[in-house]
């Protein structure tokens, strides 16, 4: 039997050190030396202090920020920890009270009397996605002119200016990092 557990326990170890110690030291080797930002967490700085990564979005309240979708990770929303949808089905009366109430909320913030584009009412399959789209973007912008008494040409250049196309002009949709867009703000007034 000691014949038949040594070659077992031996390759168990080998593979274990292959595996879980030699190839993921050589990828995060790789991923340091190609690109360095991301295999970091793409951190942004502001002062010398972390204030957040342009991959997790964030929630932002005040009525001089642009605001992102709204988020079902965690308790409080934007929790990298326990970043998940919120498994309700389109019939689910919690789903629509919360939509119903995200809906009521951006047309009375923005002032707009039509419909509100998805993106600010529905939440991202990981509750996390940094992104809304441009047309989200230019929707709010007079409110985020008027609260930080900026002409809304400005804002709306801003936008402009920080909106990321389709991947590979193909994929997924055009959008705006919103802590990118809110620090910019932040930087002009």
């Amino acid at each position: 039997m000691l014949s038949h557990l040594r070659p077992a326990l031996a390759l168990f170890v080998l593979f274990t050190l292959v595996t879980g110690v030699a190839y993921p030291l050589a990828i995060t080797g790789v991923a340091q030396v190609a690109m360095p930002v991301q295999a970091n967490g793409s951190l942004i700085e502001k002062g010398g202090a972390v204030i957040g990564s342009s991959l997790i979005g964030q929630g932002f309240s005040s009525p001089r920020y642009f605001h992102g979708r709204p988020s079902a990770a965690g308790k409080d929303g934007y929790d990298a920890s326990a970043s998940s949808g919120s498994n309700l089905g389109p019939n689910a009366k919690a789903l629509a009270e919360r939509i119903t109430g995200d809906v009521a909320k951006v047309k009375s913030e923005d002032g707009i009397s039509g419909a509100a584009p998805a993106d600010l009412v529905t939440a991202s399959a990981s509750g996390l996605d940094p992104d809304i789209t441009p047309a989200s973007a230019y929707l709010q912008a007079p409110r985020v002119a008027r609260e930080r008494a900026m002409p809304e040409p400005e804002v709306r250049a801003l936008v402009d200016r920080l909106a990321q196309p389709r991947v590979f002009g193909v994929l997924g949709e055009p959008r705006v990092n919103v802590l990118a867009l809110n620090l910019a703000l932040d930087s002009k007034r």
